[in-house]
């Protein structure tokens, strides 16, 4: 399985990003997944669209990509984090 490219982005790069960047590494970790993960500010997203495999954003997400796009907002709620980590996960391993 090649290694995936997983962008992880929120507004401004910084803050809520690198709450769910460390979510994601475990997540690869827990499940011998190899991943380069990327944390960039929503606007730079479309610098990625030749190399990424999955975005994951903590804000809504407007335009189209030619990867699978996964609202991370449950990592700051607590809401729905039980679905959001298994869909990222199922995205993962493919």
């Amino acid at each position: 399985m090649k290694k995936k490219q997983v962008l992880v982005a929120c507004g401004a790069g910084i803050a809520t990003s690198t709450i769910v960047n460390k979510e994601i590494e475990e997540i690869c970790k827990e499940n011998n997944i190899e991943c380069d993960i990327v944390q960039i500010k929503i606007t730079e997203v479309g610098s990625y669209v030749d190399t990424a495999d999955l975005l994951i954003s903590t804000t809504i997400v407007q335009t189209e990509y030619p990867f699978p796009v996964i609202n991370a907002r449950a990592f700051l709620t607590g809401i729905g984090l039980d679905e959001v980590k298994k869909e990222i996960l199922e995205q993962l391993k493919k």
